[in-house]
């Protein structure tokens, strides 16, 4: 029995058996979910449908590439120039950035690199950050990205600061605004249109405390972060993803140093509306991931590589999704190139793009 609109929750998603198409609603309407087909590509980026790239690693400059809707291992696809690990990810439905993070050394780095998701080879000079930093977050719609909090060499001082670029055009980041705290390790990669969602996270060391805070941003408009809602419990690195309408939180540590009691949660929040997270489901049991990566498209949420138990000494390979649509537990994938922690991931069809 359908129910009134008034009861409809904000962010609901249902199957249109007349149309065939999920759909969610905003509020006031019944809104069909942007889809991809693995094979025809969309309208600006042809040929290569929906592809998710993984980038960098704590000892390799690489970047692997898988198809979201086609279960398999990652292949190569090209190199990183300078940005080596605990990097943030961001991208167009062309382009796909990194920026910050350290490598080949521990110090923090400024760069930000660039490569087209439709030809494999190796990452471009975009431009600089305001500041370099390791371990900061990135959300995008489909013209801008945002470059968020982040660390110090030593990890002693982390940061409140944003940046954006324009993607379409080479330059130099320029001020954002600022986050509602000092923080880094913070899930990045929950976009939708309008809305970046940043999550979890730690201070600086040596107390290293763990945060369970939500912020949000505006993407198009310039200004500080403000108030969400809360995770479900405070974490350090955890992988983000998602559509236009959900975000998925997945993985993380409760203790950042030394990385241990990994946790194998997946929560979600609904982009549109603030509040808390909400209980979705769970990755593989044996990969219950930190420091690792996450993307997407409209319907699958791809989480891959980070430390596995018994973490640090352990990292994985390995790729696994779960459909946005319904929780549960993830299924495998397969797996990337290459078993590292610090990597992260991008694609062409992530919630940004609509």
């Amino acid at each position: 029995m359908s129910l009134p609109p008034s009861e409809i929750p904000l962010g609901a998603i249902r199957f249109n058996s007349d149309s065939r198409k999920l759909e969610y609603w905003n509020g006031s309407a019944w809104m069909q979910i942007q889809t991809f087909s693995p094979n025809l590509g969309t309208s600006s980026d042809t040929g290569v449908g929906a592809r998710g790239l993984i980038l960098g690693g704590d000892s390799v400059l690489k970047i692997d590439y898988f198809n979201i809707q086609s279960q398999g291992n990652a292949q190569d696809f090209g190199d990183i120039a300078e940005v080596t690990y605990q990097q943030a990810s961001f991208g167009s439905n062309t382009r796909c950035f990194v920026a910050g993070g350290a490598g080949p050394s521990t110090n923090p780095n400024d760069v930000i690199e660039f490569v087209t998701f439709s030809s494999l080879g190796n990452a471009t000079d975009f431009g600089n950050l305001s500041q370099a930093r390791r371990n900061p977050s990135g959300c995008s719609n489909q013209t801008r990205g945002v470059i968020s909090g982040g660390a110090n060499v030593n990890e002693l001082s982390a940061y409140n600061t944003m940046d954006y670029v324009t993607m379409s055009s080479s330059g130099n980041a320029i001020d954002f605004g600022d986050r509602t705290v000092t923080v880094f390790t913070s899930t990045g990669g929950i976009n939708s249109p309008t809305r970046g969602v940043l999550g979890g996270g730690v201070n600086s060391a040596p107390g290293y405390d763990e945060y369970n805070i939500i912020d949000f941003i505006t993407i198009a408009s310039t200004g500080n972060a403000q108030d969400f809602g809360e995770l479900n419990k405070k974490l350090a690195a955890p992988a983000g993803t998602s559509n236009s309408v959900r975000g998925l939180i997945a993985g993380g540590s409760p203790n950042i140093s030394p990385a241990q009691d990994l946790v194998d949660d997946i929560t979600y929040v609904t982009i549109a509306s603030g509040g808390n997270s909400v209980e979705f489901g769970n990755l593989i049991a044996e990969y219950n991931l930190g420091h690792s990566a996450g993307t997407g498209d409209s319907t699958r949420a791809v989480f891959c590589c980070g430390y596995v138990e018994p973490a640090p000494s352990a990292t994985s390979n390995v790729i696994q999704y779960v459909s946005f649509a319904s929780g549960g537990e993830a299924i495998d994938f397969g797996d990337a190139v290459y078993a590292e922690r610090y990597r992260s991931a991008q694609s062409n069809a992530h919630g940004g793009l609509g």
